[in-house]
């Protein structure tokens, strides 16, 4: 997996510079690519925050954060391989209804939630990112998952006082159920609006 992102990861640094690096242009990375790829999975498999994964690794939380925003859009492009089904690789939310639909796999949609730094005082839309529930700055991604909490999918970061519902919207989840009407999902209550409105699919866990 690292030798195949490794050159997708340069790749995307190579366009965001417009041209090769130079010695001397800007600051080395306090994480080598294998401790990013690391990092990201640790943060995307234990829901760990920023600042517990800068203390593990010795790192600040904003390099943490930058090793993330950079990893998962590796990852999600990559795909999420299916064990029982080889050479099976899921890339997108159609993706992951279609396999739900054709397979009876019943889907886990939640959202997970990680506490971050604050924004910097004038950055527009800081107010943004306090959680309603939490009381704390925090970033929040929509992940589903199959019954045995196997990753198929795993959205955008969005601020954290954004509700799930507004992002079931934004991220075409609702419309996956009007394409694909025998897939099945189950949800917590933050996404009830989801199952009051497609009850024969989605149910919505207390």
């Amino acid at each position: 997996m690292i030798e195949e992102l490794a050159p997708r990861c340069e790749s995307g640094r190579h366009e965001r510079r417009a041209g090769a690096r130079q010695r001397g242009a800007g600051p080395n990375d306090e994480l080598v690519f294998v401790e990013r790829v690391l990092v990201t999975l640790v943060h995307l498999w234990t829901g760990l925050t920023h600042a517990a994964l800068g203390v593990i690794y010795e790192v600040g939380s904003s390099t943490v954060g930058g090793a993330i925003s950079e990893v998962r859009p590796l990852l999600a492009a990559r795909g999420f391989a299916m064990p029982d089904h080889p050479g099976i690789r899921l890339r997108t939310l159609e993706d992951v209804f279609a396999y739900a639909d054709a397979e009876g796999v019943c889907l886990r949609i939640d959202g997970m939630e990680t506490q971050v730094r604050r924004p910097r005082t004038g950055r527009p839309g800081r107010r943004a990112f306090i959680s309603g529930k939490r009381r704390q700055n925090t970033i929040k991604t929509t992940t589903i998952s199959d019954h045995q909490g196997r990753t198929l999918w795993s959205g955008a970061e969005r601020p954290g006082r954004m509700h799930d519902q507004t992002a079931v919207r934004t991220e075409g989840i609702a419309e996956q159920f009007r394409q694909y009407p025998q897939a099945k999902a189950e949800v917590d209550e933050g996404y009830r609006g989801l199952a009051n409105e497609f009850p024969g699919q989605v149910s919505a866990r207390r």
